[in-house]
């Protein structure tokens, strides 16, 4: 296929000079992955208790485009918010699509998963005039999937709705899982939103080589295995204990108004945001959007724990 795991991981690593992969033009990756997607496995895109943030990420991937994501590397059947059908017509092809690939489509997964009152928190649609719920949805769905990707705070880890004394009984993905012993992969790509870097670089990985390597948190080790603290630009402020004292100074830790950087894991501060314009540290703080419970733990968020 023209590029090698290691040649890809480096890309996706922000490998070349520092650089991610949206802010590049790699077509060695997407020639790669229209080669991969031949025999792409459908994708089934799910919402639950979410805003949809994670959606409106992913449609700002700057390389590949969106519009090549959806076109020419996977074979998207069903997404809430961007396909044109609705109603029945969309529910009944999703449900072609499910019986008709049992264990060879991947469901993706966006929002939690609300488990109080049966469900009843979260109804998603009808079928056959009888409402359903995302537990039943994810549940069904998830069973019987080649992999589950959990994408966003919420559908990893529960998100702000679980945050005590979370009434909803909301959950995410893998906690689901585990309560109702399906055995189907997770992986965890978490974030309040998650970058499109992450979102894409993690399907991309499983087109080419398959699931990826993932941390103790099923979270894919290229995109959360350093400590965000670490390698902060502003890092050596806060060894010379040089802390800010208000917003928006620009010189200075950011520790004393509450960032979670060193109790986070992702390479946020050099994938950046935006097309690489911005990132969350350069103008407020880390809120620790990538760890679990992050609403609970690390509040208040301005703050230093």
């Amino acid at each position: 296929m023209g590029l090698t795991r290691r040649e890809f991981l480096r890309i996706c690593g922000g490998g070349i000079a520092g650089i991610s992969l949206s802010q590049m033009v790699i077509p060695e990756v997407v020639e790669a992955l229209e080669k991969a997607a031949a025999g792409k496995p459908p994708v089934l895109w799910i919402q639950g208790a979410s805003c949809s943030g994670c959606s409106v990420s992913l449609l700002n991937t700057v390389h590949p485009t969106i519009a090549e994501v959806l076109l020419k590397i996977i074979d998207l059947k069903f997404h809430p918010t961007i396909m044109a059908a609705d109603g029945e017509m969309a529910i009944d092809a999703l449900e072609k699509t499910a019986s008709e690939n049992k264990g060879k489509y991947v469901l993706v997964v966006e929002g939690a998963i609300p488990t109080g009152k049966g469900g009843r928190y979260c109804m998603v649609g009808e079928k056959k005039g009888k409402e359903f719920s995302m537990l039943e949805w994810t549940t069904d769905l998830g069973k019987d999937a080649l992999a589950v990707l959990a994408f966003g705070s919420c559908a990893t880890f529960g998100g702000i709705q679980a945050a005590k004394p979370n009434p909803t009984g909301a959950v995410g993905v893998k906690k689901l899982f585990d309560m109702k012993k399906i055995k189907t992969p997770v992986i965890n790509v978490p974030g309040c939103p998650s970058h499109p870097d992450w979102m894409v670089g993690t399907i991309a990985h499983i087109l080419l080589y398959g699931i990826p390597k993932l941390d103790y948190l099923n979270r894919p080790k290229v995109f959360f295995d350093k400590l965000l603290h670490d390698h902060c630009p502003y890092r050596s402020f806060y060894d010379d204990e040089v802390f800010c004292k208000e917003f928006p100074d620009k010189e200075g830790c950011r520790y004393s108004l509450g960032c979670k950087g060193p109790e986070t894991c992702c390479d946020a501060w050099k994938r950046r945001w935006n097309g690489g314009v911005n990132w969350c540290v350069q103008n407020a703080v880390c809120i620790g959007c990538v760890e679990p419970n992050f609403w609970d733990e690390f509040t208040p968020l301005y703050e230093s724990i």
